[in-house]
């Protein structure tokens, strides 16, 4: 199991929109697909920063939920274009983690 801390930038003055979006948009769309989506945060330090974190079983779970969310056609032609517009992709960083023994993320 793994987790990918996932934290993002949004254009300056638009992380409202941003949390809009993801929460009634991006969110349920990926969670309908089978994504295990453990929580999202805005962040107390950057007026536009935000992170989130999500939960695979394993290398081939992971792959299986990116195929199926990035190679979905509302992705490619209504969410990531919409995405596009409201971060600042390039500075975009996703972590991957592994739970210590006696995490209870395990």
């Amino acid at each position: 199991m793994y987790y990918e801390i996932r934290r993002y930038r949004t254009r300056p003055g638009r992380r409202e929109e941003w949390v809009r979006y993801m929460e009634d948009v991006v969110l349920p769309f990926q969670t309908s697909l089978g994504m295990d989506v453990t929580a999202s945060f805005t962040d107390e330090e950057d007026e536009d920063g935000y992170v989130w974190i999500r939960r695979f079983e394993d290398e081939a779970h992971g792959k299986a939920l990116y195929e199926a969310v990035y190679e979905h056609d509302r992705w490619k032609n209504e969410i990531g274009p919409a995405v596009h517009g409201l971060l600042l992709v390039e500075e975009s960083v996703v972590t991957r983690v592994t739970p210590t023994p006696a995490s209870p993320l395990r």
